[in-house]
């Protein structure tokens, strides 16, 4: 990537991004949705996505982080099942806010970011754009920060692979409106 960053964290969600509900069709890379068992369940993803996140991964100063309500079982289960190279990223969790009046995800990755000051962010979920909270802390940040909220039915999206390989390939620009994509 051309603009040297001296750290990005790129926080991921499993259900609606990775793994998307109920997909029908073929991917947007044009390729048969792949299926995987996952302990006691199975999900749809798309191969090519796989790839794009652990190319993304591997960029220097990428700090990957899952933020999702999988925990601990996606470092555990999911890579393995699809070949995503996670299982070493860390875990942000609910922690005592579970089944809070909050977002706990809001919360768990403002402590993330207090502790670890990343110079850019990538918040990939497809709940951004159903919560205000979230939106109103995204426009403080302004353009340190992606926010990808990729339809829950077709998951992160080539589109939205290109829109992140852009914000972290370009200078700090205004890349997300909340509400819009």
């Amino acid at each position: 990537m051309g603009h040297i960053v001296k750290s990005i964290s790129l926080y991921l969600d499993v259900d609606g991004v990775v793994c998307p509900f109920g997909p029908v069709g073929t991917t947007d890379w044009g390729t048969a949705w792949q299926y995987a068992g996952v302990g006691l369940m199975e999900v749809k993803y798309a191969a090519e996505l796989v790839g794009e996140l652990n190319d993304l991964s591997g960029c220097a100063g990428v700090r990957c982080v899952w933020l999702t309500s999988w925990e601990e079982l996606a470092p555990k289960y999911l890579c393995r099942a699809i070949g995503l190279d996670g299982r070493k990223w860390p875990v942000l969790s609910s922690g005592d806010q579970a089944g809070g009046y909050e977002w706990w995800k809001l919360d768990a990755i403002q402590r993330d970011i207090e502790k670890h000051s990343p110079e850019r962010i990538v918040w990939i979920d497809d709940q951004l754009d159903s919560e205000d909270r979230a939106g109103a802390w995204m426009t403080i940040l302004g353009r340190r920060i992606l926010g990808v909220s990729p339809d829950p039915r077709r998951g992160i999206s080539l589109t939205d692979i290109l829109s992140i390989k852009a914000f972290l390939d370009s200078g700090p620009t205004e890349q997300w409106q909340h509400g819009e994509r």
